[in-house]
């Protein structure tokens, strides 16, 4: 396993946190405080190929590997993760999936618009009563020969109001139960299509997330993803890329958490010396420092095993389940370092902690997360062969 850095992944490294710094930082607290969707960034991160990066060029995408969609990820994520999730989502749920499962007519119509920035797409899978359960959808699509037929509502979904195109799960065959589920891409023009209001959420604030109606609606047959009945095999396989994405989310937002905790020690004074220079503080980042780089270990190993085309299901999970704790624990830990100053705005450490929450529950939750391990650990999924080259540079 050999997570050395070439030099076009430090370089994708140093584009996004360029552009995190001197783009997104600039706004980002009234965007979030006022729940604007950031249209202008999301426009940008489109043409600086941010949305499309593992998309294959032949479809207006990077061409790049899963380890500098990571790379990108924490770094736009240390930041603004109201456009780390736009962007996690884009990448790992939609143009993944279309890419890996879909025709070549579904790829060369959808594929350049959403690398592009065009147009953004959103998963729907969530409903009101079928959450971590995928299996038990009530959204249907009724088969009726040249066409399906939709209906029914999908919670939180990212995107919501703003995507051009859904790939909503939807069940088919309901005597086949999770063999009778479909993935179908909708376009968002449809007739039929209601969206709910916006979700006024604890963080990701500028993020939209709505629940979304569809009643009756056509759906060609050439938009189904896959054979009949492949749908719940699609979102198990593309949540699990999906996890990647949420686990260098959290890892982003721990390691800028830190960065700031750090930044503030050495500028803050208490009883005539440095803070970090107090013992208190300085194992407070001790603690930081080993669990991010902890989770960045998981985090690599996780995209090294999918660009190497191994079983990534298990070591997702893992990521995901680690890096969402620590960003959990160690936001909190930021706001402590910096004292009042951390419980207002302007110092940033307090959106972190409030954006580090729904790391742990989108998804798949934390004992989502504990479950596919669990499994993996039992059909020897979770070990991997060592190499020698193990060196990382960042």
């Amino acid at each position: 396993m050999n997570f050395s850095l070439t030099e076009e992944q430090l370089a994708v490294r140093d584009a996004a946190r360029d552009f995190a710094q001197q783009e997104l930082k600039q706004g980002v607290i009234e965007r979030d405080s006022k729940m604007i969707f950031p249209t202008d960034q999301i426009r940008q991160m489109g043409e600086l190929g941010f949305l499309g990066m593992m998309v294959s060029p032949e479809y207006g995408g990077g061409g790049m590997d899963t380890m500098s969609y990571v790379l990108a990820m924490e770094e736009i994520s240390k930041i603004d993760n109201s456009c780390s999730v736009v962007m996690s989502v884009n990448n790992s749920l939609v143009c993944w999936g279309i890419e890996k499962f879909g025709t070549e007519a579904q790829k060369a119509k959808y594929l350049p618009k959403l690398t592009s920035g065009e147009w953004i797409g959103s998963f729907c899978l969530s409903e009101p009563e079928a959450g971590s359960d995928a299996t038990m959808q009530r959204t249907t699509a009724e088969d009726k020969g040249d066409h399906y037929l939709l209906n029914g509502t999908k919670n939180w979904i990212t995107n919501g109001t703003t995507s051009a195109v859904h790939l909503v799960v939807a069940q088919t065959n309901p005597e086949l139960k999770h063999k009778g589920i479909n993935v179908l891409i909708v376009e968002a023009d449809s007739e039929g299509i209601n969206l709910g209001a916006k979700e006024d959420k604890l963080g990701i604030r500028s993020s939209d997330t709505c629940s979304i109606m569809y009643n009756n609606v056509k759906v060609p047959k050439e938009n189904r993803i896959g054979e009949d009945g492949f749908g719940f095999k699609f979102a198990m396989k593309v949540l699990s890329g999906g996890r990647i994405g949420i686990a260098s989310q959290a890892l982003g937002i721990a390691a800028g958490a830190y960065e700031l905790a750090l930044a503030y020690s050495h500028e803050r004074t208490a009883f005539g010396k440095e803070i970090n220079r107090h013992q208190a503080i300085a194992f407070k980042l001790a603690d930081m420092a080993t669990d991010i780089e902890a989770a960045r270990m998981l985090v690599y190993r996780s995209a090294w095993m999918k660009d190497q085309g191994l079983n990534f299901d298990a070591s997702s999970s893992m990521a995901k389940l680690y890096a969402s704790q620590i960003a959990m624990k160690h936001t909190v830990e930021a706001v402590q370092i910096h004292g009042g100053y951390g419980f207002v705005k302007e110092y940033h450490v307090e959106r972190l902690m409030r954006d580090a929450k729904i790391t742990q529950i989108y998804e798949g939750t934390s004992e989502i997360q504990k479950i596919v391990i669990s499994r993996g650990i039992i059909k020897g999924e979770t070990q991997i062969p060592l190499t020698a080259g193990t060196a990382v540079h960042h």
